[in-house]
């Protein structure tokens, strides 16, 4: 027999693998590794407002964001929010929000023409990972990209 489930709440499936826990020995159990938009809005809610930012700015971009952008946007400095993407995954797979072998949905991309240690030229996400977090940013009520505070200051009475 093979069941298929999809869009199970996080409780459902806590209760589910519970059963399969009891019933291990006699069962084969494969989960899904791909983003859908429970995860996906569970991943932009583990962030940090800065990574948070970053993520918007790679999805705002259809996947393929160039890192020199990116650099503009977060005043030269990639290493914060690129560190937060990084470890939010992992955190994820800890507290089991995902199951193990859940790749990072954004993604350095360097020049192939020259491999040795270089700085990202741009950030990607598959085309389904940015249809998946688009709907999550929507249902997180975020809409457009975050505006930096520092470019608000000015238009401050």
């Amino acid at each position: 027999m093979k069941i298929t489930i999809e869009g199970a709440s996080p409780e459902f499936e806590r209760k589910l693998l519970a059963l399969y826990a009891d019933h291990r020995h006699e069962l084969a159990l494969t989960v899904g590794t791909e983003w859908d938009v429970e995860r996906a809005e569970q991943f932009l809610a583990s962030l940090p407002a800065n990574a948070l930012r970053f993520a918007r700015l790679v999805v705002d971009a259809d996947g393929d964001k160039p890192a020199e952008e990116l650099r503009e946007e977060f005043h030269g400095e990639l290493r914060g929010p690129t560190i937060a993407l990084s470890r939010a995954v992992p955190r994820g797979v800890r507290r089991k929000w995902w199951p193990s072998g859940t790749e990072a949905p954004i993604a350095p991309r360097y020049d192939p023409e020259h491999p040795s240690w270089q700085k990202a030229i741009a950030y990607t996400m598959t085309s389904e990972n940015v249809t998946v977090f688009r709907a999550a940013f929507a249902r997180r009520s975020l809409g457009p990209a975050l505006v930096d505070d520092d470019q608000n200051e000015e238009e401050q009475p």
